[in-house]
C-alpha cells in the first residue's frame, strides 16, 4: 500500500513534529486538534521553528515554503475530511478514553483501508483497537521527542494487526528516513519500559533525600555518560506523560517495582509539569 496522504490528530508539540517529518518526505498532511485557537498556536509555532532554520541556513526558503505548502490545519473535531487519507496518526494525550473516543470518529470517517495508527508511549495497541470495527488496520507508530530530530520509530503490532499494516508502516518509517524497530505489545513498549521507571526512581532520590536535583543530573551524566540527566528529561517529557505511562505499566502488571513515586504524583498534582509549565524539578 502507497502512503501519499496523511492526517495527524493533535497539534501539540508532538504532533505538528510528526506531520513535519511527513511533509518533509514529502506528505500531504493535515494536522487536527479541537480548537481553532489550538491550531492557529500551532501553525504560529511551526512556522516560527521552520523559520529558525533557515535563518540558520539549515533550510532553504523554497524549501521551507514548500514544505508549509505540504501542512494544513483543521480544527473539525468529527474528521468530516478525511476520507481520502491513507494514514491517521493519532498523537493525543496518555488517555485510553479519549483515544477511543478519536479513533471511533476516524473508524467512520475513513476509508476501509485506511490505516489508523497511534503514537501512544505506552497503552495498549489492542486495547485501542477495542473500539473500533476495522481493528486489523490498527498499528502502533510511536515517534520519540522531538521526532523532528529523533531516529527511532516503535512498530507496535495489535492483537488483530494485519500483516500488511505492519509492512506498510515499518517500510513507511524507512521512507521518511527514520530507523524502525518491531516491538511486540507490551505495556511501555521498549524504551519507555526501560527509561520511565529509571526516572521515576530518580525522583525517588529527590524524594528520600539521597540527593539533589542537579547532583542526580550530575552523577547520570558524568557516570553513565548520559547526554541528558534523568530529571532534565523527565521534565523535558513532562512529569503528567512520566506518570501517566508508569500507572499504565503498573495498571498492566500490578508489580510494585512500576508504582510512581508520590513525589511525581504530587508534582503532577501541583501543575509543576516541567518545560511546558516552566517549572519541574527545575525552572525553565
Amino acid at each position: 500500500m502507497t502512503v501519499n496522504k496523511i492526517a495527524v490528530v493533535g497539534a501539540g508539540q508532538m504532533g505538528r513534529g510528526i506531520a513535519q517529518v511527513f511533509a518533509t518526505a514529502g506528505k500531504q498532511v493535515v494536522i487536527y486538534d479541537i480548537s481553532q485557537a489550538i491550531v492557529d498556536a500551532s501553525k504560529a509555532a511551526m512556522e516560527k521553528g521552520i523559520a529558525k532554520l533557515v535563518s540558520k541556513e539549515k533550510m532553504t526558503q523554497a524549501d521551507a515554503d514548500a514544505l508549509l505548502s505540504r501542512i494544513s490545519f483543521s480544527a473539525d473535531t468529527e474528521y468530516s475530511d478525511v476520507g481520502d487519507v491513507d494514514l491517521v496518526v493519532e498523537a493525543a494525550i496518555e488517555r485510553l478514553d479519549l483515544k477511543k473516543s478519536i479513533f471511533q470518529k476516524l473508524d467512520k470517517a475513513t476509508k476501509d483501508d485506511c490505516i489508523l495508527a497511534t503514537n501512544t508511549s505506552s497503552i495498549s495497541i489492542t486495547e485501542i483497537a477495542s473500539a473500533v470495527e476495522k481493528k486489523s488496520q490498527v498499528i502502533g507508530m510511536h515517534f520519540f521527542n522531538p521526532p523532528v530530530v529523533m531516529k527511532l520509530i516503535e512498530v507496535i503490532r495489535g492483537g488483530n494487526t494485519s500483516d500488511e499494516v505492519y509492512e506498510t508502516v515499518f517500510a513507511l518509517a524507512q521512507e521518511i528516513g527514520k530507523t524502525p524497530v518491531t516491538v511486540s505489545e507490551a505495556p511501555g513498549f521498549v524504551c519507555n519500559r526501560l527509561l520511565i521507571p529509571m526516572l521515576n526512581e530518580a525522583v525517588e532520590l529527590v524524594q528520600n533525600g539521597v540527593a539533589s536535583a542537579e547532583d542526580i543530573d550530575t552523577a547520570m551524566k558524568l557516570g553513565c555518560n548520559h547526554p541528558m540527566g534523568p530529571l532534565t528529561l523527565a521534565d523535558f517529557i513532562g512529569l503528567d506523560t512520566c506518570l501517566a505511562i508508569m500507572d499504565t505499566i503498573y495498571e498492566e502488571t500490578h508489580d510494585s517495582k512500576y508504582r510512581a513515586s508520590l513525589l511525581l504524583r504530587k508534582m503532577v498534582r501541583a501543575g509543576k509539569l516541567g518545560n511546558k509549565t516552566g517549572e519541574g524539578f527545575f525552572k525553565h
